[in-house]
């Protein structure tokens, strides 16, 4: 009878220690994740990383952690946790396969914000859609288009392609073309054409703008203006160049001809 008490005291004691021992590991586990998920978390905000990112990735890695120190302390109680982590890794599997569009879509969001080919408030052209960056989330990029309409575009689409940032210089170049008829002086037209450039105080003197006989077309001999303005300057300066330079072209009589074509008859007895 003492045998069997002392016997029963000893695994009461082992086991108890057991419980003890995977307690302290549960509790100091749990204040060891915290305190590296807050490091990971002040880490990436000195790195200037997107906030929806540095939450997404900080609770990612809290849990992760967790995970991890729930599964130590259950092995210190003497359960198996193979059968746990097989149990996770299935689940796992199933979820990533039944995400898969929603996982590149966040793998690509997490590149864009790493990489960040355009940031907030650029005006882009990405996945057939051309609108200003108004947040890239997690998973979609909202774009507002100049009529004002918000467009969700999935990161992948948009990593996956092209993508043009038109604010990412300070400055862009106007590319226009005007023609003229074959009886007009080209030398006049190219005069009024510098005149107007000058006009614009928004056109840039440095680079200079370019200014010359493009093609000599069917219907026309094209000349190419290429003036430089700064990027917030573009289509203000486009629009009334294009003004300008038609009404200073009526002035002087340049005519802007229309497509033509000769045809000629021949008479036969």
């Amino acid at each position: 009878m003492d045998q069997l008490i002392a016997d029963s005291q000893q695994i009461l004691t082992d086991y108890g220690l057991k419980v003890l021992a995977a307690i302290a590991i549960f509790v100091i586990g749990k204040w060891a994740a915290r305190l590296l998920t807050r490091f990971v978390t002040r880490l990436m905000k000195k790195s200037n990383i997107e906030a929806t990112l540095v939450t997404f990735v900080s609770n990612l890695s809290y849990a992760a952690l967790l995970v991890f120190v729930v599964l130590a302390a259950l092995n210190q109680l003497g359960i198996q946790t193979t059968s746990f982590i097989a149990v996770i890794g299935a689940a796992g599997l199933a979820i990533g396969l039944a995400m898969q569009d929603s996982l590149s879509n966040f793998a690509a969001g997490v590149m864009l914000i790493i990489f960040r080919p355009f940031n907030t408030g650029d005006f882009i052209e990405a996945a057939g859609t051309s609108g200003t960056v108004l947040v890239v989330n997690i998973f979609t990029t909202t774009l507002k288009t100049g009529d004002n309409r918000l467009i969700h575009v999935p990161n992948g689409n948009i990593l996956s392609g092209n993508i043009t940032n038109f604010s990412a210089n300070e400055t862009r170049r106007i590319d226009m073309m005007f023609g003229i008829g074959y009886d007009d002086d080209i030398k006049q037209a190219k005069a009024i054409i510098e005149q107007a450039l000058k006009n614009d105080s928004r056109v840039l003197d440095e680079p200079e703008p370019t200014i010359g006989v493009a093609e000599l077309a069917d219907s026309s001999i094209n000349i190419a203006v290429r003036p430089w303005v700064k990027t917030g300057d573009y289509w203000p300066t486009l629009f009334a160049l294009n003004e300008t330079i038609k009404e200073m072209f009526d002035e002087a009589r340049i005519s802007i001809p229309y497509p033509q074509t000769d045809v000629h008859l021949i008479k036969q007895d």
